[in-house]
């Protein structure tokens, strides 16, 4: 029967089932009740059972799909993007908005393996922009757009 397994479509599934039991744990706590009286509790369970069943049956079509192995992991873009997360974090309260943005799109732009630093750079110029746009001048967040 292990022959028969698409382990990539299983995994996923297993992830899917184990994100919609969390989401139906956690929504334990908030009252359902009915179709025409719906609680606070309703919805996120309804989204969970949902999930969950999605889930199931993307694991029973992994059970009987054509055997595929799990691909390997690319350790670059793992490593890149974890550390354009800890950039984001450690940046932005000392940097401001504009520079944090320009450096994690800078760093999370090398991910990929075909990457240019003037194509990047210039990524990176537009989306820190876009970011101040929108954060600081279109939605009034009290953000730092530099440092000083």
């Amino acid at each position: 029967m292990s022959s028969r397994i698409s382990f990539p479509d299983l995994a996923f599934a297993v992830f899917l089932i184990a994100v919609g039991a969390l989401a139906l744990a956690l929504s334990s706590d908030l009252s359902a009740g009915s179709a025409g009286s719906m609680g606070p509790g309703y919805v996120p369970r309804a989204l969970a059972i949902l999930i969950i069943l999605i889930g199931a049956g993307m694991a029973a079509r992994a059970l009987l799909a054509a055997r595929e192995r799990l691909p390997g992991v690319a350790l670059r873009p793992l490593a890149l993007i974890g550390i354009s997360v800890a950039l984001f974090a450690l940046l932005l309260p000392r940097a401001g908005l504009a520079l944090t943005s320009f450096a994690v799109v800078l760093c999370a732009g090398f991910a990929a393996t075909d990457a240019r630093l003037r194509e990047n750079a210039l990524l990176a110029v537009g989306l820190a922009a876009f970011a101040v746009a929108l954060f600081v001048l279109g939605l009034g967040l009290p953000i730092r757009i530099w440092p000083w």
